[in-house]
């Protein structure tokens, strides 16, 4: 039998307090029992990068977050490749005789596009982007200050022939006079801001900058890109391109990822969150039911010509199952339920299991970044999960759905507490032909969970194709 929870309006509010009000520096806590993840006999040794300030160490796990971006060097040297335009990757052969990597007119092409037409070729000059589309806003927590954000996007912007945006830095002060700035992250931002763009032109660009890394500061710009989209534009989307290990107790910041844990449930705001760069495994906020979990994909073009050939599952794309996001028949801000059932008909009353929708992040297909600061210039090749997460949040934005948390019926008054938009992607899997047409589901490749045709561990339902359905 599938659940339908209810809950009345004005108990939101208390809800949110109760969930705010907690420490959220935690200990890596031991692993509650569940749903064991897939393994595969060996996992994939990685042929990428993770930049040294990204790397997460031991003694953080549970307490602070680490960026969910990669590289892959163009000259076989262990950096990313500096260039003086992106016409310069035109110099260096292709990474391997099957993947090149990507630009806006390609990506576009691909995902929003015709993918077997002759538009999918990369191009290095004004490549353009999918066009105009978007709206409301899309919100980037990060940590730490990128001080060139804002000039970055514009160079970036006028490079590849892309619509001018409006753009908006907030730097938080909770635990801090302000976020000092960090190279490493800046990285991270730079790759937020301009994918985020490229897909929805024209949602504005809502950049939530974190004292530090640590899950106290990062929830808190959490809750201020939520109340800072609701207040501002009423509408759209946050996205998370960061994560760490699951910990005891999570479950009690999972409201921090939603508009009803934020007190402003009336209005359509999803989040999203990379699924990690590591492999076979569940990670946190990723594993969040709250949340859009953004797997990774790659992207194989034909040799020679360079049209696309096929998507893959990226060996570094995150996914399994959570050890802490267990089913629940009562209500407990998280934990998968009734009010989260959009995995019900997979795995009946389980464990949550990510992630729900990919896209392409692997650095051998990934994209050039224009950073003044983060990289002295245009860097190739980037990608991660980080490319994924504001990518696919920009999608659904332009699709123009605006999905939310609450739906209220009017005869009733009453708010019926769900994650829409994952419900609305799960429900095409029964649906051959409506399946097929919007989404790609890629069953080559591996990151050491199982990966097949439908939902799988490392792609979720698969990789768009188009805006239907998103």
């Amino acid at each position: 039998m599938k659940w339908k929870l209810s809950i009345v309006v004005g108990m939101v509010v208390l809800f949110a307090f109760a969930a705010m009000a907690q420490d959220v520096d935690r200990k890596q806590g031991s692993a509650s029992t569940g749903r064991p993840v897939p393994q595969a006999a060996s996992r994939p040794q990685p042929n990428w990068s993770v930049p040294d300030s990204s790397v997460e160490r031991p003694e953080d796990l549970g307490v602070r977050a680490h960026t969910d971006i990669v590289f892959r060097s163009l000259d076989g040297t262990n950096k990313p490749t500096h260039l003086s335009s992106p016409a310069e990757v035109s110099n260096f052969s292709p990474l391997t005789v099957d993947q090149v990597e990507q630009t806006p007119q390609s990506l576009g092409c691909l995902y929003l596009g015709s993918p077997k037409s002759a538009g999918c070729v990369p191009n290095y000059g004004k490549s353009h982007g999918p066009g105009a589309g978007g709206s409301g806003a899309i919100a980037l927590v990060d940590a730490y200050d990128d001080p060139t954000a804002a000039t970055d996007l514009k160079t970036f912007d006028a490079y590849w022939g892309l619509a001018a945006v409006s753009f908006t830095k907030i730097k938080m002060s909770n635990s801090c006079s302000s976020p000092p700035a960090n190279q490493g992250w800046a990285g991270e931002e730079t790759l937020d801001i301009e994918y985020a763009h490229v897909y929805a032109p024209k949602a504005a660009i809502i950049l939530v900058e974190a004292c530090s890394s640590s899950y106290s500061d990062l929830f808190a710009a959490e809750t201020e890109a939520f109340q800072y989209i609701a207040d501002n534009y009423g509408y759209g989307e946050v996205s998370n391109s960061w994560g760490g290990g699951e910990f005891s107790g999570q479950v009690s910041y999972d409201p921090d990822f939603s508009a009803w844990g934020n007190g402003v449930y009336l209005n359509p705001i999803t989040a999203f969150a990379s699924a990690g760069d590591s492999g076979c495994g569940a990670a946190y906020p990723s594993t969040n039911p709250w949340v859009v979990s953004s797997g990774g994909t790659s992207i194989y073009s034909n040799s020679g010509t360079q049209t696309f050939s096929y998507e893959g599952c990226w060996a570094g794309s995150g996914g399994g199952v959570s050890a802490q996001e267990t089913w629940s028949n009562s209500f407990t801000d998280g934990n998968t339920g009734p009010w989260a059932d959009f995995q019900y008909p997979m795995f009946g009353e389980g464990n949550r299991a990510t992630p729900d929708f990919a896209l392409n992040s692997d650095p051998s297909s990934g994209v050039l970044l224009y950073g003044s600061y983060a990289f002295g210039g245009w860097s190739c090749c980037w990608g991660g999960t980080s490319e994924a997460s504001p990518s696919l949040a920009a999608i659904v934005n332009r699709a123009g759905n605006f999905l939310g948390n609450c739906y209220v019926y009017s005869i009733t008054g009453t708010c019926y507490f769900t994650n829409q938009q994952d419900t609305l992607l799960y429900s095409q899997l029964p649906t051959a032909k409506a399946y097929s047409q919007n989404f790609y589901s890629p069953d080559a490749g591996g990151n050491g969970c199982s990966v097949g045709y439908g939902w799988d561990y490392c792609t979720g339902v698969g990789s768009p194709r188009g805006i239907l359905g998103k």
